[in-house]
């Protein structure tokens, strides 16, 4: 027999275990550079970023453009590269927890 009590309590269960898991993805870091190194940020789980180092070779004004173009490209390199771990993250926060149903996405 269905208990829909039983099955509230693991919803309720479930969506204390993502907002704890969201709440740890500060915790989640993923590096990202361009110029060959000239340009690195650093992004976190949350989409912040938390580091971005410039190489002073870069700091002319005639270099300002490129400059641009190449903290741009870091920080994308930055989100690419901590998609896979957020993903990986709310995963193993949620495993288990609901049976898997189409359609529900928990993994923001």
């Amino acid at each position: 027999m269905f208990d829909l009590n039983a099955m509230m309590g693991k919803v309720q269960e479930a969506q204390e275990k993502v907002k704890q898991a969201q709440a740890e993805l500060g915790n989640i870091s993923a590096n990202g550079e361009s110029g060959a190194g000239l340009v690195k940020a650093t992004i976190n789980g949350q989409r912040q970023i938390t580091n971005l180092d410039i190489d002073s070779s870069l700091l002319k004004e005639e270099d300002k453009e490129m400059l641009q173009d190449l903290i741009i490209a870091a920080i994308n390199k930055a989100g690419e590269e901590i998609e896979p771990k957020v993903k990986e993250h709310m995963q193993k926060a949620t495993a288990g927890m609901l049976p898997n149903i189409p359609g529900l996405d928990l993994n923001l």
